[in-house]
């Protein structure tokens, strides 16, 4: 009998103890040794040769649109574009139809999920007028991320405009809770900034810096309070980031690719509508804020936002067009590029897409390479570079606005708890994805 049921030799490891010249060992879907390992011992070993192997990715903000948008994503396309990207856990939103807000509403995403999620999951449940008063209870069900509010109306029905609401949700539940921070009372005043323009290089005018700052020390000065830890999603403005700095102790901070990447007014003459999302992608002083805070140890993970739509919907006149762009598997390639271009460490990579959702939400067994982790892998060769195309990408609506960037780092092997489910741009057997387990919540698995 073989010793272990997988070896990796050959390769970079990144550990937390840095990059090492290791093997990695496999029993029972988790890490079992790293050192130097005879891949004789395995079952099944891979030559990492020339590769880094890094913890599988975890993307802590998608939307997949299952229940009630299907024809544009769906569970099985979502997780089926994650694992192409090099991502083996994901936490997806609540703004569905109907809105995830129940213990029933829970339960059937993951049955939905069962046998067809490609890798691990995790769902937000909603945080409502209708169910304040018991997220204390429901964020403790097993596979549950969490709570998200939505501060500012964005896809779907999901909405707490009023710091009334807002407090019952932060005082209701002691788990990190995710929010969307933009002033919905201001959105409303400047709405006719997006309906004068017709044109999304409106957006960011409409949405400006004041509607997410106000917004975002609104929920702090809730969050203080009640002592409730808080972390704030897709920040994009340099005020908010230097506001952020001095509440770490309560606060994390998360940005996208997409607002490091794309810049206003550039990004909306060249897209139009594709370059939508909520909250905006800003000029670049904005940017090279974001990227400051990074350096800075401000941010603490770089979540994609993926947000689907078709290409007909985009289509519409502003402001009839939706906001949100897929990007789930494009993350890594985006930030192993920055890394090449010296704006990051690999190191730094792997915290922001690794080791910090795994700290900030407590996700038992996943992030890092280490003993008794879950044997989640993503491989990369750093050599490599590639075009991005619309042809490759794995989501439903088949299209990324990064197509015709070229990108270094493209994932070439997405290992899920011992078993490779991804090489070279194929899926590899059948959907095995389960559900994320949690240190703060009570799970018969864990």
């Amino acid at each position: 009998m073989s010793r272990y049921e997988l070896v990796i030799h050959g390769g970079h490891v990144v550990t937390p103890s840095g990059v090492l010249a290791v093997d990695v060992g496999v029993r029972d879907g988790r890490i079992a040794a790293i050192g130097q390992l005879d891949p004789g011992s395995a079952a099944e070993a891979i030559d990492a040769t020339g590769l880094f192997v890094l913890p599988g990715i975890i993307d802590t903000q998608v939307h997949f649109r299952e229940p009630g948008a299907t024809h544009k994503e769906d569970l099985e396309t979502g997780t089926r574009a994650a694992v192409l990207g090099g991502v083996t856990s994901i936490f997806e939103m609540p703004n569905t139809n109907p809105l995830t807000l129940t213990a029933d509403d829970l339960a059937a995403k993951f049955a939905r999920a069962s046998g067809r999620a490609w890798c691990d999951h995790a769902f937000f449940i909603g945080g409502a007028a209708e169910n304040a008063d018991k997220l204390a209870e429901l964020e403790r069900i097993p596979g549950c991320a969490g709570v998200k509010v939505f501060m500012g109306s964005s896809t779907g029905n999901l909405l707490v405009e009023d710091d009334a609401t807002l407090e019952r949700i932060v005082r209701n539940g002691t788990r990190r809770m995710a929010v969307h921070a933009e002033d919905e009372p201001r959105l409303k005043e400047r709405k006719h900034i997006a309906d004068e323009a017709k044109h999304p290089r409106a957006h960011p005018v409409w949405r400006d810096e004041t509607v997410c700052l106000k917004a975002t020390q609104r929920l702090v000065a809730l969050a203080r309070k009640h002592g409730r830890r808080i972390h704030v999603l897709h920040v994009t403005t340099a005020e908010e980031m230097e506001f952020l700095a001095g509440n770490k102790d309560i606060a994390t901070v998360e940005v996208t690719p997409n607002h490091l990447t794309l810049s206003a007014p550039d990004c909306y003459e060249k897209l139009g509508a594709k370059a939508q999302m909520n909250p905006p992608v800003r000029e670049m002083r904005h940017q090279n804020a974001l990227w400051r805070a990074i350096a800075e140890g401000v941010v603490d993970v770089i979540g994609s936002d993926h947000a689907p739509h078709t290409l007909e919907e985009k289509a519409k006149t502003y402001p009839g067009s939706p906001s949100g762009m897929p990007g789930v598997q494009t993350t890594l390639p985006l930030l192993l590029t920055a890394a090449s271009r010296g704006k990051l460490s690999l190191e730094r990579v792997v915290d922001l897409l690794c080791h910090g959702p795994q700290r900030i939400y407590q996700i038992a067994g996943k992030g890092r390479i280490a003993r008794g982790y879950d044997a989640d892998f993503t491989l990369v060769d750093l050599q490599a570079w590639k075009t991005l195309e619309d042809k490759d990408m794995g989501s439903k609506v088949g299209w990324t606005p990064f197509a015709g960037m070229r990108v270094c780092g493209v994932p070439k092997l997405t290992i899920l708890r011992g078993w490779p489910v991804m090489r070279d741009g194929e899926l590899l057997g059948a959907p095995s994805g389960q559900p994320v387990r949690f240190a703060e919540t009570i799970s018969p698995a864990s």
